[in-house]
């Protein structure tokens, strides 16, 4: 049994970097893609307030297609041209939305959601998905957050083996 201890009255960059000790300890000694990718969404639902849905979309052409994650019933397929998390796929680049009711292609899985960030996994310089995170909460997310989400992210990465295939 794993314990993670968060200590919300941190500064933040001190509470990511917690919390990365704490994921790195988490996955140490297991490197299969789904495992993690699994104990990833769970310990960030666990770990940060206010979130709906946290969990990957895997890169499959032109379209990412649901992996592990904790939340509602969720979007099966995504194609890159639609949505927050084809924005992310399509620019490899982190996505901050303060109010995705404001996104004219935003996809909405759970009606809930008012915040999401999105960061794109890259591998070796290839996309390999992207981790998506769903708030009910309008601005829940900082730059302070994706910083320190970016990092854990990162960390995932680092862990786990990304030669695994379906």
């Amino acid at each position: 049994m794993f314990n993670i201890e968060v200590d919300n009255s941190l500064p933040k960059a001190e509470l990511y970097q917690d919390l990365n000790q704490q994921l790195q300890a988490l996955l140490t000694g297991e490197t299969d893609l789904i495992c993690n990718a699994a104990q990833f969404s769970a310990f960030i639902m666990q770990s940060l307030p206010e979130l709906n849905w946290a969990g990957f979309y895997f890169a499959r052409q032109e379209e990412l297609v649901l992996g592990p994650y904790v939340g509602k019933v969720a979007c099966t397929r995504i194609p890159f041209q639609r949505g927050v998390c084809g924005a992310a796929a399509r620019s490899l680049t982190t996505q901050r939305v303060d109010d995705v009711h404001a996104v004219p292609d935003h996809i909405a899985c759970d009606a809930a959601s008012n915040s999401e960030l999105v960061i794109p996994v890259i591998v070796n310089g290839e996309l390999k998905a992207v981790f998506d995170i769903d708030s009910p909460v309008p601005h829940r997310f900082t730059q302070d957050d994706q910083q320190g989400i970016e990092t854990l992210v990162a960390s995932f990465v680092e862990a786990s083996d990304w030669n695994w295939k379906v």
